[in-house]
């Protein structure tokens, strides 16, 4: 079940990831050969890398196979996928008979023949009564995301696929909620998709500090399940493993999700000096684990002010463009 994407590494005691498991096969002799520490998808804990089967060979060394999933009630439904790409990802899921994923209005690539399309109104995991879904409609509404969610499903009596793309360039993440405490805190808007079962919710803010200055407002998304869910974020995320106590201070709009463990804060990112020219914004996050955390290289807030910026100062393609073409106008 998604073999050859999400897998993880420990680099100078730092964690690196998600790679495909081709690139993690060539990161191995660099990083410790056989004792390296990896983490893959259906993994329950880091594990070394010769105690790993799909490794094996690029370790050289005998190999146990990975710790099944263990068989369990499991409400959300057990999809299989694959992420291509590297700037620019998508995402293919291969559904059995009668199982589902839900997705973001827009979000879909392409699907086959024997998938049937078709759109709920709000928290489309569960059967609700009208109020339900109302309730859960104005939820996603206050969190900026669309009244409504897409549903996927296989109609056919075979496996059938459909895949979805990333918004804008980065890294589409899979969280395998229940190996993650079946509750992950996001970003607004870097949820993509998820397995049928998974809901989609908000989160809110208690430290107010956190809520007015800490890059996500009030609100960030809340994914609960026991599940495989979908997140994308910009430029290249890192998975950071906090201790207990252990802190760590980001830009705010750097935060991609994080575990409901770790308590998050803001603090001024210095004197009034640096506050003011220091280009780095008058607040940093705090992040105090324990807990997972996960950090994008490039928010979009980041990469639309550059663009803009640079259409505004003239210097875009039009811009260029248009300069060129006066050099043929007649005078």
């Amino acid at each position: 079940m998604g073999s050859d994407g999400g897998w993880y590494f420990v680099r100078n005691g730092e964690t690196a990831g998600p790679v495909e498991l081709s690139e993690l096969a060539r990161e191995l002799p660099s990083i410790g050969g056989a004792d390296a520490m990896v983490y893959g998808p259906g993994f329950g804990e880091w594990m070394k890398a010769r105690q790993v089967s799909v490794l094996s060979n690029a370790v050289g060394g005998a190999s146990n196979s990975a710790p099944p999933r263990p068989p369990s009630s499991r409400v959300a439904d057990e999809i299989d996928y694959e992420v291509y790409g590297e700037e620019m990802q998508f995402v293919e899921i291969t559904l059995d008979p009668e199982e589902v994923v839900i997705a973001e209005a827009g979000a879909m690539m392409y699907m086959t023949n024997g998938i049937q399309m078709s759109t709920s109104f709000g928290d489309a995991s569960k059967e609700t009564g009208f109020l339900g879904k109302l309730a859960s409609a104005g939820k996603r509404m206050i969190a900026g995301e669309s009244l409504f969610l897409t549903t996927f499903g296989a109609e056919s009596t075979q496996q059938e696929k459909v895949a979805f793309a990333a918004p804008y360039p980065g890294k589409i993440i899979p969280l395998h909620l229940d190996e993650l405490g079946g509750e992950i805190q996001c970003q607004k808007a870097a949820f993509l998709c998820a397995a049928r079962g998974i809901e989609i919710g908000i989160a809110f803010q208690r430290k107010i500090g956190a809520a007015l200055f800490g890059g996500e407002g009030f609100i960030m998304q809340r994914i609960k399940g026991d599940g495989i869910a979908f997140v994308h974020a910009g430029g290249t995320i890192v998975r950071r493993e906090l201790a207990p106590g252990e802190r760590l201070r980001m830009d705010t709009g750097c935060l991609v999700a994080l575990q409901p463990s770790v308590n998050y804060d803001i603090e001024r990112s210095g004197g009034l000096k640096t506050m003011m020219f220091g280009g780095e914004g008058i607040f940093l996050a705090t992040l105090t684990g324990p807990g997972t955390v996960w950090m994008q290289s490039l928010p979009f807030s980041r990469l639309a002010g550059r663009i803009a910026g640079t259409f505004a100062q003239g210097k875009g393609e039009g811009f260029v463009l248009g300069s060129v073409s006066n050099l043929f106008e007649t005078r």
